[in-house]
């Protein structure tokens, strides 16, 4: 479909409705009491990401059953980013010169480091992801009040709860 994503019911909600437009609820995933655990392949930094961030979108109703395999991922990119970024530091203490952006391939010449690429895509990955979930911000600027307003309260206060 051409044109803008389509903004979720309950961030809409969120940001006011100055349009005035019919605001259509989508199908809400159903919540669970507790935080979902990860999937099975989700070990080592992947894990600790989820529990470091899973527990606080659930909070805030963000991480739902449904919303797993797509938390997963940008779990699995915070891992590959963070391991190529070590590996690269773990380099860099090796090479004074080029800090490890540059090795020599097999013809003898200089070129980019692909641990490079490799850090570069998975932060990619990654901030696309995050973004999915409002954990940059710019994602939660977005938001005007509500989960993650915090101002004064007033009159309307849990209209939307």
């Amino acid at each position: 479909m051409p044109g803008p994503r389509p903004t979720p019911t309950y961030l809409r909600l969120l940001r006011g409705n100055p349009s005035k437009r019919p605001i259509r609820s989508e199908p809400q995933p159903t919540q669970t009491p507790e935080t979902p655990d990860p999937p099975p392949f989700i070990v080592g930094y992947a894990a600790d990401e989820w529990w470091r961030c899973g527990p606080e979108l659930h909070r805030l109703g963000l991480l739902t059953p449904s919303d797993v395999m797509p938390f997963a991922a940008y779990c699995q990119a915070y891992a590959r980013w963070r391991n190529a970024e070590e590996a690269l530091y773990q380099m860099a203490e090796r090479d004074p010169v080029t800090g490890a952006l540059l090795v020599k391939s097999a013809d003898g010449n200089a070129r980019q480091n692909p641990l490079v690429r490799v850090a570069r895509n998975a932060a990619n990955d990654m901030l696309r992801y995050a973004s999915e979930f409002g954990l940059t911000p710019a994602a939660r600027a977005h938001i005007a009040s509500g989960v993650y307003g915090g101002g004064p309260s007033g009159k309307f206060d849990g209209l939307l709860g």
